[in-house]
């Protein structure tokens, strides 16, 4: 079963994510900010990581590059998600280790296309 890290500070976001992902074949694990999510990748690193766009304790760049720096056997991949397309933040994420960005609020079908096209069973 393949793990996914949601970080963001709305609760309602990370529920939304967690029901939806909940009927694959994909645990969620959820992060309410950026060093909860980093202690969680220092411990297990999950397969799967979305990084809110605008944590409260970090920018999402920094958390990115923070997770990028863990040695480790699984290198996860990570969708930055964001509430507009906001190109320069789009490139800094990637810049820093994102593989994508995901819109929100978001439904069920662009959370599974997103997981799809990063190659994860949804």
């Amino acid at each position: 079963m393949k793990r996914c890290l949601f970080v963001d500070d709305s609760s309602v976001i990370r529920k939304v994510a967690k029901r939806i992902l909940g009927g694959s074949d994909i645990a969620v694990i959820e992060a309410a900010n950026g060093l909860e999510a980093a202690e969680i990748c220092a411990t297990d690193m999950p397969d799967v990581i979305v990084v809110d766009g605008g944590l409260p304790d970090m920018p999402a760049v920094d958390l990115i590059r923070r997770i990028r720096a863990m040695d480790g056997a699984v290198k996860p991949q990570i969708l930055v998600s964001l509430v507009e397309v906001d190109v320069a933040s789009i490139m800094r994420a990637k810049r820093a280790g994102a593989q994508g960005y995901l819109l929100k609020p978001f439904n069920r079908a662009q959370l599974l296309d997103s997981f799809r096209s990063l190659k994860i069973a949804a």
